[in-house]
C-alpha cells in the first residue's frame, strides 16, 4: 500500500491537484490548509546564502589514521593507527553567489567536520596554503572589493585591483591564484590546506604549532582560461556533477593528510612569522609528516539539508587541538559561528549534519528558533544540585604566554617578513610555461583597470617580488592596454 500524503501536522490530504474555491469559477478559499501551507513553506524554502563560500558541494566519508602521531597530540581521533572517524566535507568557491558557476578562477573552500568521540572538530581551510590578508579587520573590505559592485551589479576590475594595490601582502596569494592551479578541473583533483597555524598538545602537555596539508590522491588537474570558458559554457555545475557521479560510481576520492610541526619554542625566532596567513613554512624547514587518509564515499541524501545547512566553525576544537595567535584565525573563531547563527538560527548545531554523532552534546542552551531540546525537566543553569552536566577542568589546549600592553599593533617583522619575498620564491619555482601563463592571466585582468595609478601600484608589487616577474607583467599589460586604446 502506498503512503498517504499528509499536511505537516499529519492530516491526510484529500486533493493535491486542485485548490479549494467558492464554486467552480469562484475565488480561492483561505480555509484551504494544503494550499496555504504549501505556498507559505515555498516562500521560506531558502535560507540566506553564505556571504562567502555560497556555492558549494559536499559528501560524507571517513578519516583513517595511518601513521603514529600520538606523541604530538592527545586528540582521541588521532590516538592510534587504524582508527576511523566519520567526516563531512564541504567544497566551495569563495566569491560567487549560490547560482554562480563552478569552473571559475577563485580559491576553493575545503571545510571538514570530524565527528569524533570527544565532539565535533571543524577544520575550515582552502585549496591554497595562503590567503590575501593577514588581519581580520580587513576581511569585509576585501570581500566587498571582490563581490558585485553596488552600482554596476558586476565584479569590477577597478575594485579588485584597487584593494590589492593597497594590500601588498596579497601578492603571494595573487601569484598562487593566477597560476596553473587557480582553476581546479574538479574538487577531486585539488589539494586542501588548513592554511592557518593551529596548536597540537600531547599527553605530557608539550605543545606544537601545526599546519595541515591534504594531498589529493587523484593527482592535480587544473583548467587553463580557454578550457574554463568551454566548461562554463556547457556545464555550470561541473564540479558538483563530477563529485556526485564519481561517488555514485564507487570511485571514492581520497586525500592523504600530512602535517608540518613546529616546536612552540622555535616560533619566536623563525625567519617568517609562523602565524601570518600570507606566508608558508618552507618544507625544507619543517618537512611534511604523514598522518592518515581521508576518503569520501557517500553522497548526501538531500543537498539542502546537508550541504546548505552544514555549519562550520574553526572554534570547534577537541582535547589536544587548539588555536594559535594567527590573527586571521582569531577573527574567524568568532565570525564563522556567528554567520551560522544568523543564517540558520541559534539551534543550527541540532541539525543532523551539524550534531555530534559519536557523542552527545550536553549543555544548558535552551529555546530560540527551531528549538527541539527535550530536556524541559532538566535545570537550565549551572552549577546545580541535580546532577546536570559539569565542567571537566581539563583544558583542551596548552596556554600561550602573553606580554605587552593592549592596543592596535602592526605585528613585528621577522627576518624574512616582507610582503614580497615568498611571492618571488613561488614565481622562481615555476617552469617557463607556468610563468608565461601566470603573466597572461594576471595581465588580462589587470589591463581592465581604468586608472593608471592603480595599475602602477600593483605593478610595483610584482617588481618587488621579482624583477623579471614585474617587467614581463608590465610589458604584457602595456601591450593589452595599447591594443584597447587602438
Amino acid at each position: 500500500m502506498s503512503k498517504i500524503l499528509t499536511t505537516e501536522s499529519g492530516a491526510p490530504v484529500a486533493d493535491n491537484q486542485n485548490s479549494a474555491s467558492a464554486g467552480e469559477y469562484g475565488p480561492l478559499l483561505i480555509q484551504d490548509q494544503q494550499l496555504l501551507e504549501k505556498l507559505a513553506r515555498f516562500n521560506r524554502e531558502r535560507i540566506p546564502e553564505r556571504v562567502v563560500h555560497a556555492r558549494g558541494s559536499g559528501a560524507y566519508g571517513y578519516f583513517e589514521v595511518t601513521d603514529e602521531v600520538s606523541q604530538f597530540t592527545r586528540a582521541n581521533f588521532l590516538a592510534e593507527v587504524g582508527r576511523r572517524t566519520e567526516v563531512f566535507l564541504r567544497f566551495s568557491t569563495v566569491a560567487g553567489n549560490l547560482g554562480s558557476s563552478d569552473a571559475v578562477r577563485d580559491p576553493r573552500g575545503f571545510a571538514l567536520k570530524f565527528y569524533t568521540a570527544e565532539g565535533n572538530y571543524d577544520l575550515v581551510g582552502n585549496n591554497t596554503p595562503v590567503f590575501f590578508i593577514k588581519d581580520p579587520i580587513k576581511f569585509p573590505d576585501f570581500i566587498h572589493s571582490q563581490k558585485r559592485d553596488p552600482f554596476t551589479g558586476v565584479q569590477e576590475a577597478d575594485n579588485v585591483w584597487d584593494f590589492w594595490a593597497h594590500s601588498p601582502a596579497s601578492t603571494h596569494q595573487i601569484t598562487w591564484l593566477f597560476g596553473d592551479r587557480g582553476i581546479p578541473a574538479s574538487y577531486r583533483h585539488m589539494n586542501g590546506y588548513g592554511s592557518h597555524t593551529y596548536q597540537w598538545v600531547n599527553e605530557a602537555g608539550e605543545a606544537f604549532w601545526v599546519k595541515y596539508h591534504f594531498k589529493t590522491n587523484q593527482g592535480i588537474r587544473s583548467l587553463d582560461g580557454d578550457q574554463s570558458a568551454e566548461v562554463l559554457g556547457s556545464d555550470a555545475d561541473s564540479h558538483q556533477r563530477d563529485l556526485h557521479q564519481a561517488i555514485e560510481r564507487g570511485v571514492f576520492p581520497s586525500w592523504t593528510l600530512y602535517v608540518q610541526l613546529m616546536p612552540v619554542a622555535e616560533a619566536a625566532d623563525y625567519r617568517f612569522n609562523p602565524f601570518d596567513l600570507t606566508k608558508v613554512w618552507p618544507h625544507a624547514d619543517y618537512p611534511l609528516q604523514k598522518v592518515g587518509r581521508l576518503v569520501l564515499n557517500k553522497n548526501p541524501e538531500n543537498v539542502f539539508a546537508d550541504v546548505e545547512q552544514s555549519a562550520f566553525s574553526p572554534n570547534n576544537f577537541v582535547p589536544g587541538i587548539g588555536p594559535s595567535p594567527d590573527k586571521m584565525l582569531q577573527g574567524r573563531l568568532f565570525a564563522y559561528a556567528d554567520a551560522q547563527r544568523y543564517r540558520l538560527g541559534v539551534n543550527h548545531t541540532l541539525l543532523a549534519v551539524n550534531a555530534p554523532k559519536a557523542t552527545e552534546a550536553n549543555n544548558y542552551g535552551r529555546d530560540g528558533l527551531s528549538a527541539v531540546n527535550k530536556s524541559g525537566r532538566g535545570k537550565n543553569y549551572e552549577p546545580n544540585s541535580y546532577d546536570g552536566p559539569a565542567q571537566t577542568d581539563n583544558a583542551l589546549a596548552a596556554p600561550v604566554a602573553l606580554n605587552g600592553w593592549t592596543g592596535t599593533y602592526t605585528t613585528p617583522a621577522h627576518t624574512k617578513d616582507d610582503d614580497f619575498f615568498q611571492a618571488g620564491e613561488l614565481y622562481r619555482l615555476m617552469s617557463a610555461g607556468e610563468k608565461t601563463r601566470l603573466i597572461n592571466n594576471i595581465a588580462g585582468f589587470l589591463a581592465q583597470v581604468t586608472r593608471d595609478d592603480i595599475v602602477e601600484k600593483n605593478l610595483a608589487h610584482f617588481h618587488a617580488a621579482d624583477e623579471e616577474y614585474g617587467a614581463r607583467l608590465e610589458a604584457a599589460v602595456a601591450k593589452l592596454r595599447a591594443g584597447d586604446e587602438g
